[in-house]
């Protein structure tokens, strides 16, 4: 079993960009494990992963391709979130998307995909998540 750990934010655009992202692998879908994790940096609802719609978007589209899908959630700094979840479960890869910033902005205010990619030796793939 192929194992991939994505990290879904809210925006619908880049979870569903993530999700064909995966589903264009060429790869064996019934082979492959995706755990979709949403990190909630601010939850006074106390929503669940199953209320956030880029998840649900993601989930659906992976499921439609004959990808297995299991949930997470967490709380906190989202990239130590993806990091944590990826050695917990060993996967095989990491998806994330990006998000357009100019490099300035990039520097100025970080960037979980960038602290991703230099937190971890396991393969990334950046998908491109147009903005909503």
């Amino acid at each position: 079993m192929y194992e991939i750990v994505a990290g879904i934010d809210k925006s619908e655009a880049r979870g569903t960009a993530i999700a064909e992202s995966i589903t264009e692998i060429p790869m064996d879908a019934s082979q492959v494990r995706v755990t979709l994790l949403h990190d909630f940096e601010e939850n006074p609802e106390g929503a669940s992963v199953d209320q956030v719609a880029s998840v649900r978007r993601a989930r659906e589209v992976l499921e439609d391709a004959g990808v297995e899908v299991a949930l997470e959630e967490s709380s906190g700094e989202p990239a130590d979130a993806i990091l944590r979840l990826a050695d917990e479960q060993d996967v095989d890869m990491i998806v994330v998307a990006g998000r357009k910033r100019t490099p300035t902005g990039k520097v100025l205010f970080g960037s979980v995909t960038q602290s991703v990619i230099l937190g971890t030796d396991r393969s990334v793939l950046v998908c491109s998540g147009e903005e909503e």
